[in-house]
């Protein structure tokens, strides 16, 4: 860096010669070799309204990137802009935005920073976090009075973390010619309102964020932009001690209260016990089956903590032989080693945090969710580094503890969600929504209390192959199995370049295959006459199965999405996601969506 002065506010001509138009013939130069179309009908969208905000909303993977840059080179082709500012979660995605920048012939400074206040005349714009904003709101919006300035705000539902970052992105970009704010993940339920955003009156009348474009898992897996994921789900016995001295032992994914789900999926992670080893080493046989196919595709472990993180790469230099690249949050060199990891073809890594959002890793193939944060927000960022597509037919696969609400976030990729402001007092008799909320908002935290954390010891775990999950159905053998058996191997050997519809034929025909065979086996003793003759965990398992037949139907039917049908059934009978329902709940869904198909049919 020189630190001279800023050059001139409009751009040499070489420079805007070099910029556009880069649409519609293609997208920004180097970052693909033509628009996707949603990105064409987005810029349509975008250039015919010439919107001062304009909020975007795709699925991780998509294409966000390419998208904004090529708006960005289009109008700086047009002069309609002088300068670029892009706000990032986190340092390393500002350099990989400056390196997707640099290959489309926009010059970005991801190393600027508001005390310096001037950057190279090399640059055409500058790279800077929600923090970074935040600390010096006051000499971001100097510069942004300066230039007609396109703001980019990557991932903006960050801005609405904490109030200070969204009062600091308004105050920095209220005079910016042009704003562009986008999103992959499903918005959180809460009071602060983010910048920029327009809200509208939604559900009883409660402010709901308005997306201008709207691009979702479902509609991407259509087009073959994303990857197909199947989600194992691995339970189990667990032992662990309370600070009492109380020894404890429960099933992982069974009904407990929050704090027992909390211990029991941290024995689970717990690398002493016997749990995560089988998890990896199960993970470990699915990677080497997707590699037959995709020889370069890697794993990623998302780990709690570091000493975790260390922990799991031990294990999985036991399971696969190879060392493993481990990515602490902390370390200088973290963006440097996922930038490795993304050009060389080792098997796995293990990353705290740092690959939870936006970082672009496109051979990931293989996960394992092996951290107790569970927060839908997180989890689709996280479920976000394995969709990206490649090449047509390769699927993704990731491990995750049978618990709950991460059952429930599988089952429901397809399902679109806003950003809601909170909840409104209607009448006298709901003067207490507000305290009400943020007593919800409490019990719903993720992570135990400190006290917990220190009264609690991990005694021992058992993994048991769960199930299936995928699109919005579940596939398994009406019960747990031994982690290397016969039957789950029906599953960790699918092979790994499927298309989606091949998929979910090959799920069908292999459940009802090892259905059969368990059939012929039992034939001495033929099975009870009706459902409520057999055990509950069989009867759940039948009630699912028939739900989810009835809901795959209504998909050949409609062509509505299976994770849709699902969301509109909760809406309707309540209760949880199909995973965790009662017996009750199913029977209710069962009945409805055979309502559905009697009115339609009439």
């Amino acid at each position: 860096m020189t630190g001279r002065p800023e050059a001139d506010p409009q751009p040499s001509a070489p420079l805007g010669s070099r910029l556009g138009p880069a649409w519609p013939e293609r997208a920004a130069w180097g970052t693909a070799t033509s628009l996707r179309a949603w990105q064409s009908a987005a810029m349509k969208q975008y250039f015919d309204n010439q919107p001062r905000d304009f909020l975007a909303v795709a699925t991780p993977g998509a294409g966000k990137t390419t998208f904004a840059l090529s708006v960005a080179a289009e109008l700086l082709g047009r002069r309609m802009v002088d300068r670029i500012t892009i706000v990032a979660p986190t340092e390393h995605l500002k350099l990989q935005w400056a390196e997707a920048a640099a290959r489309a012939g926009i010059p970005i400074d991801p190393t600027y920073s508001a005390g310096k206040g001037k950057t190279s005349q090399d640059f055409v714009g500058i790279a800077v976090t929600y923090a970074g904003v935040a600390v010096n709101p006051l000499a971001m919006r100097i510069r942004t009075e300066r230039f007609k300035t396109l703001v980019i705000l990557d991932e903006v539902h960050h801005a609405g973390d904490a109030l200070s970052w969204g009062e600091g992105v308004r105050e920095a970009f209220e005079p910016a010619s042009r704003r562009l704010a986008l999103t992959g993940t499903p918005f959180r339920s809460d009071i602060n309102p983010i910048p920029f955003v327009t809200y509208a009156p939604g559900d009883h009348g409660v402010p709901t964020s308005v997306a201008d474009y709207t691009y979702g898992y479902a509609h991407a897996l259509a087009d073959h932009v994303v990857r197909p994921v199947l989600f194992m789900a691995y339970s189990g016995e667990m032992q662990w001690r309370t600070r009492a001295g109380d020894e404890i032992a429960a099933r992982l994914g069974e009904p407990l209260t929050k704090d027992l789900t909390n211990q029991a999926l941290r024995t689970a992670l717990d690398p002493g016990g016997s749990w995560m080893p089988a998890v990896l080493a199960a993970a470990d046989k699915r990677l080497s089956e997707v590699r037959r196919h995709v020889p370069d595709a890697g794993g990623l472990v998302i780990a709690t903590d570091q000493d975790s993180a260390r922990a799991y790469a031990k294990l999985l230099k036991t399971v696969s032989g190879e060392s493993a690249t481990v990515v602490l949050s902390d370390e200088k060199a973290a963006s440097k080693k996922i930038s490795e990891f993304s050009g060389n073809d080792k098997r796995w890594m293990v990353a705290v945090r740092m690959v939870s959002e936006g970082v672009d890793v496109p051979r990931l193939a293989v996960g394992v969710y092996a951290t107790t944060t569970s927060t839908p927000l997180f989890f689709a960022q996280a479920v976000g580094r394995f969709v990206r597509a490649r090449n047509r037919g390769e699927t993704a696969s990731v491990f995750l503890p049978s618990v709950p609400n991460l059952l429930g976030f599988a089952s429901e990729m397809e399902v679109q969600r806003d950003h809601v402001l909170g909840r409104r007092v209607n009448d006298e008799g709901d003067i207490f929504a507000a305290e009400e909320q943020l007593m919800a908002e409490a019990n719903a935290g993720d992570a135990a209390s400190d006290e917990l954390l220190g009264s609690f010891e991990a005694m021992g775990s058992e993994a048991r192959f769960d199930r299936v999950l995928y699109d919005g159905g579940e596939f398994g053998h009406a019960g747990e199995v031994h982690v290397g058996s016969e039957e789950e191997m029906d599953f960790l050997g699918i092979p790994g370049l499927l298309e989606p519809d091949q998929v979910r034929e090959l799920l069908h025909h292999r459940q009802s295959e090892r259905a059969r065979k368990q059939k012929a086996a039992s034939a001495a003793a033929p099975p009870p006459d009706t459902v409520s003759d057999v055990s509950a965990h069989e009867q759940l398992a039948v009630l699912r199965r028939e739900l989810n037949g009835l809901v795959a139907a209504w998909h050949h039917r409609t062509g509505q999405a299976h994770g849709i049908t699902h969301a509109a059934l909760r809406k309707e009978c309540g209760g949880p996601a199909a995973a965790v329902a009662t017996a009750t709940q199913l029977h209710a869904r069962i009945d409805r969506i055979r309502e559905w198909a009697t009115r339609k049919s009439s």
